[in-house]
């Protein structure tokens, strides 16, 4: 077995400006897993820095490099072979930075795997919605807002503070419903209560979303009884243990469901499907992932959400050549050469 590590920096087009943080340039961590003459590659978007109970990036390359792959190879030590994809969510711990490191290597496996059995993901995943397309947007800077028209809903971020004059007449352009996106800035009732009503007549908010910080489950129930639109929690959102909170306190009714967050697309696909059933409406959320990680995501999300998902190409400044290579199997797409030659060999293990 043979796992590589690249670290590509990207200059975001769009650059939507966050309560706490200004999503100018990302890090995508991309792995290659080899073993018996056939590969597959993993991709994670981490934030630069620890946030709102998000690990940075460094954190997660230290969890891959000191935890998870030495996990991985004591296990193809063991057992002669790499375990399944499916297995991989037990691989994850209780540090911050697990799940994404974890995450990072279940893609990898999974694209490795079916292109083992010269299979498709859509044959693992039948597709059942034409999920709709989500796209960000800020209150919080002067940055134009150019969305496109094949966009269902837009995630708009917003902080406390009354709204100005232009916020407001952007706003009013926007013809699509909207996530009223506070990234855990809010610091009382009001804080939120005084926008929702500010804002009618204007827009049409589908959710506020994640007002209070990770695990304030009650402070959000409590709210979302005041409010006479749906509640949602992003940062929240990170296992089924979850889930089962915020559905037993009321708190919320829409979820973001992150892969990386949460550890993984197998993870995510427990949590999308369940939530449902729940009679939650969950949808698929990104981290600025490249044009590989969000093909897969796509896939995911046609095989479990109607709702609309950040599932979207994130464009770049000054992009290193074509981000992706198509092709037949698997995911239908790779990381291409090209990408991979311009960005940082982080390590290569063996």
């Amino acid at each position: 077995m043979r796992v590589t590590l690249w670290r590509q920096e990207v200059q975001l087009h769009a650059a939507p400006n966050a309560a706490e943080q200004r999503h100018v340039r990302r890090t995508r961590l991309f792995v290659r897993v080899e073993h018996g003459g056939i590969d597959g590659f993993g991709e994670v978007a981490p934030q630069p820095t620890s946030l709102n109970g998000d690990p940075g990036v460094d954190e997660v390359v230290d969890e891959l490099l000191e935890r998870v792959v030495p996990q991985l190879a004591n296990a193809v030590e063991r057992e002669r072979d790499l375990p399944s994809w499916t297995r991989l969510a037990r691989f994850a711990g209780s540090r911050p930075a697990s799940n994404p490191a974890v995450a990072l290597i279940e893609m990898a496996l999974l694209e490795r795997e079916l292109r083992a059995r010269h299979a498709t993901i859509s044959s693992l995943w039948p597709p059942i919605f034409d999920t709709p397309l989500q796209m960000g947007v800020s209150l919080l800077d002067a940055e134009p807002w150019c969305i496109a028209d094949d966009v269902a809903r837009v995630r708009v971020k917003t902080a406390p503070g009354a709204l100005d004059a232009q916020g407001l007449e952007r706003l009013a352009r926007v013809q699509q419903p909207i996530l009223l996106d506070f990234n855990c800035s809010a610091h009382a009732d009001e804080d939120v209560i005084a926008q929702v009503r500010t804002l009618d007549g204007v827009s049409v908010i589908a959710a506020v979303e994640q007002p209070y910080d990770v695990g304030n489950v009650i402070d959000t129930a409590r709210l979302a009884e005041q409010l006479d639109v749906a509640m949602s929690v992003d940062e929240g959102v990170r296992s089924m243990r979850d889930v089962a909170q915020l559905v037993r306190y009321r708190a919320a009714t829409v979820l973001c469901v992150k892969p990386a967050r949460v550890g993984g697309l197998s993870s995510a696909r427990t949590i999308l499907t369940s939530a449902r059933t729940m009679g939650l409406a969950p949808y698929v959320g990104g981290f600025f992932e490249s044009p590989y990680a969000r093909a897969v995501h796509r896939h995911l999300a046609a095989a479990t959400t109607p709702e609309p998902s950040d599932v979207a190409v994130v464009t770049l400044d000054g992009a290193p050549g074509s981000e992706v290579e198509t092709g037949e199997g698997a995911f239908g797409v790779r990381p291409s050469s090209s990408m991979l030659a311009a960005a940082t060999l982080v390590a290569a293990v063996a």
